[in-house]
């Protein structure tokens, strides 16, 4: 006769080998703290899971997707956000390994995973088979940041940008987005959402640039604030004036503003093969604290 395994039986109860319950489900605002206990234990990583959470708490109809939690022994290990982008956090082999057999049988609903590179890149390799190919694999991305202020001099003509330079702005965005990320942000709806992420980053005052005569020399923009921490997004200087130092002069303003005006922990991650803007972040400050991936479909 078979051993009794069932949750409960007095055999399973005994055996001091058996491995601990585990489940995978939907999380929801009761699990609010935890979660964000979790994803305090590297603020960095997670700056945008934590900024999301933050802003929306955990329900799936405010936040605009769903955060699944790996359990084990009754407790909160890991986390993957699935919404836009598909986002694992602390997640090890097996919660990786639960995580993409819930997405394959959801299917893909994402426009790319993202997170670190110890996480994202197992988690696409258990996907890719049913969810592949991907446009494009970007495995190695040096997560940087800095709390301290620049050493080297600032632009004094970057600031913050107002209200009404959104749609001055805009173009240089677009420019920044296609260039990035390989599409334009103007596809579908003709980049009415794009253009109001844009004015509600200005508004918030997380949007910096020069502006010369109403043209766009330099811009960054803070797409994430979680507790202490902050990141940057959209780096961006004109084609016709890179190589004359003003991404570092830019990105040294920038770090100062946003350091007294938003957060103390500056961030961001930048593609391996971008050399010039790795040399840029490190003159004025940031260091190599993790890695990243994007899978991009």
């Amino acid at each position: 006769m078979r051993a009794d395994s069932r949750p409960g039986s007095k055999r399973g109860a005994a055996n001091p080998g058996m491995l601990p319950p585990v489940s995978l489900r939907v999380l929801g605002d009761r699990d609010a703290d935890e979660t964000l206990a979790l994803l305090r234990r590297d603020p960095i990583a997670n700056c945008f899971l934590i900024s999301r959470l933050e802003a929306a708490g955990l329900e799936a109809w405010r936040l605009g997707a769903e955060v699944w939690g790996y359990f084990a022994g009754g407790r909160l290990d890991a986390v993957c956000y699935a919404g836009a982008n598909l986002v694992p956090a602390g997640a090890d082999e097996t919660a990786v390994r639960a995580f993409a057999d819930r997405a394959r049988r959801h299917g893909r609903r994402c426009s790319s995973i993202v997170g670190p590179a110890e996480m994202a890149l197992p988690l696409w390799r258990l996907l890719e088979p049913s969810w592949g190919p991907a446009r494009e694999v970007r495995a190695n991305q040096p997560l940087m940041a800095t709390s301290a202020d620049p050493s080297v001099d600032g632009d004094p003509l970057v600031r913050a940008v107002q209200r009404d330079e959104v749609d001055t702005l805009l173009p240089a965005a677009v420019a920044m987005f296609t260039e990035e990320v390989g599409v334009s942000p103007l596809a579908g709806d003709g980049g009415a959402l794009y253009r109001a992420r844009l004015a509600e980053l200005v508004a918030a005052g997380r949007s910096f640039a020069r502006i010369d005569d109403g043209r766009v020399v330099f811009k960054a923009e803070v797409g994430a604030v979680g507790g202490d921490t902050c990141q940057v997004q959209g780096v961006w200087v004109d084609p016709a004036l890179r190589g004359r130092g003003l991404s570092v002069a830019g990105m040294a303003t920038v770090v100062r503003l946003i350091r007294r005006t938003i957060a103390p922990v500056v961030s961001l991650y930048v593609n391996d093969f971008n050399t010039p803007a790795r040399r840029a972040y490190e003159r004025v400050g940031f260091t190599q604290v993790g890695t990243f991936t994007s899978v991009l479909f």
